[in-house]
């Protein structure tokens, strides 16, 4: 049996019990979550969501360029006020460049993948930084939006927040 064939059998079990099907579609909490794909992150255990609580929004090292498109969304459609920027301990993007991957997929599938900028980083905390920095200064993320940046550590599941010092004022 394939992972995907557990997979539709894990969900025809939990549909049995669903009784969520009522919840409006903006979020309760009102905020949007960035953090990475990583399997061992489990927001709603990690964070104390319940479904319909947050958007959760993943993607490789929780990158917020990656992620704008989505969190306009989740603000201007869905109402959230508050972003929070979580990547974590440990990370995959630590282990490579640009420059390596783009020789891995090369490589690996004989194609040209040197227009991707894969977001790769060598610090974490700074990472954080970046990200915030990068939302603070988009015009599409209004100043009223609150934003704070965490390092999730995924040997003690705690979140710690990250010091920023704005290097310039939202508009």
């Amino acid at each position: 049996m394939s992972t995907t064939d557990e997979l539709l059998r894990a969900n025809a079990e939990y549909a049995k019990k669903f009784d969520q099907g009522d919840l409006p579609m903006p979020p309760a909490r009102r905020v949007a979550i960035l953090t990475c794909m990583d399997a061992r992150i489990v927001p709603s255990r990690a964070f104390g969501l319940e479904e319909g609580d947050a958007h959760v929004i993943r993607n490789a090292g929780g990158r917020a360029r990656d992620a704008l498109r989505s969190l306009v969304i989740s603000q201007r459609l869905l109402g959230t006020n508050e972003i929070v920027v979580i990547h974590h301990t440990d990370c995959g993007m630590l282990t490579f460049s640009n420059r390596d991957l783009h020789a891995k997929v090369k490589q690996d599938l004989g194609a040209d993948s040197s227009n991707i900028d894969f977001l790769p980083f060598t610090d974490v905390e700074e990472s954080v930084r970046e990200d915030v920095a990068f939302l603070l200064s988009s015009p599409l993320i209004p100043a009223n939006i609150e934003i704070r940046g965490f390092v999730y550590d995924v040997r003690t599941g705690k979140l710690n927040e990250v010091n920023f010092e704005p290097a310039r004022e939202r508009k």
